[in-house]
């Protein structure tokens, strides 16, 4: 008779730890911050309980927080002063996420600066770009908001972005993008592509964060729907293919499966753990009903495990004391 195999045997406290397959890092966390050009002090969002937008004269200080906890790259949204048809505020010199990316430069050089490239908050309609009339009624146009994506791309890299992420799921943005980066001399700035994104219901509480709500029809044109496995996949594949460094996933806890498919492509993959994600874990903890901490761990572990080198989370700054508190 074989020996009898026992599995317990490895899960005592001393050798689990020896064994664990998957470990957090801090090295995996994003942070995504709003920054609001309107406002001169914090002001909390409603639907994201502990999370902030932030004024331009203090997102240094936030920055710096955040580095001192560990935490090494930061994703910067804009709410603009502005807004109109054509979303020109988004690539102004002066804009709020070019402001931004300068003064956090100064505080804390180190830090990794990823900003998101899109319209929807500088729009007075809402939607990722330009605004149109088509077959189907008014709708995002793809060429003519390709151009205006290169345009917000550069002047964040001009300013001093280390990734620009484009978020529109605009068809050829990465090699649109990539080409005026590279002709404008930025070739050392980094794509992280939004290349799977779905046009999922839990963005909700982003757009409130953001101002970005859209004032007529839904995304649903240009994001992914949620059954459409073979689109999701042939979306990363087709921006790997144009020149992307980073891929990632949007949402990430529902769409694991995905995430995991994406892995095998051979560039390195983000995950982002969006607000409807943030918010529902945040109001069943505050209800008493499940352990915040204990809850996000466990779901970053298992976006890590699906095969995500980075995650996006609004959770980054706690994940960072709680990774010290283990020690």
């Amino acid at each position: 008779m074989f020996p009898q195999r026992r599995m317990r045997r490895s899960r005592s406290k001393n050798i689990q730890p020896l064994l664990c397959e998957i470990t957090l890092s801090k090295n995996d966390l994003i942070a995504p911050i709003f920054v609001d050009e309107t406002i001169i002090v914090p002001r909390p969002i409603e639907s994201m309980p502990g999370q902030f937008r932030y004024p331009i004269s203090g997102i240094a200080a936030v920055a710096g927080e955040l580095w001192t906890r560990g935490v090494r790259a930061i994703l910067l949204f804009g709410i603009p002063k502005n807004k109109d048809p054509y979303g020109g505020s988004a690539y102004d010199p002066e804009g709020v996420v070019q402001q931004a990316v300068r003064n956090i430069k100064v505080k804390v050089n180190e830090m990794v600066v990823i900003t998101d490239v899109c319209a929807c908050e500088y729009t007075d309609h809402g939607h990722c770009g330009i605004v149109g009339d088509t077959r189907y009624g008014p709708d995002l146009l793809n060429d003519p908001s390709l151009e205006l994506m290169n345009k917000i791309a550069l002047s964040h890299a001009e300013s001093g972005a280390d990734i620009v992420a484009p978020s529109c799921m605009l068809d050829g943005m990465v090699s649109s993008i990539r080409s005026a980066l590279d002709d404008a001399g930025f070739d050392d700035v980094l794509i992280m592509s939004y290349s799977t994104k779905f046009a999922s219901a839990l963005y909700g509480p982003f757009r409130e964060a953001a101002d970005s709500g859209f004032a007529f029809g839904d995304r649903s044109t240009y994001q992914i729907h949620p059954g459409n496995r073979r689109e999701a996949l042939l979306e990363s594949q087709m921006d790997a293919d144009e020149g992307a460094d980073i891929l990632m996933v949007k949402p990430a806890g529902f769409y694991l499966d995905i995430l995991s498919g994406i892995a095998t492509l051979g560039l390195p993959v983000a995950a982002y753990q969006v607000s409807g994600e943030y918010s529902m874990i945040k109001c069943a903890a505050e209800r008493g009903w499940i352990n915040e901490k204990e809850t996000v761990l466990e779901s970053l572990t298992s976006i890590k495990r699906a095969g995500a080198e980075l995650i996006i989370t609004y959770f980054a700054g706690d994940v960072a004391r709680w990774l010290d508190e283990k020690q």
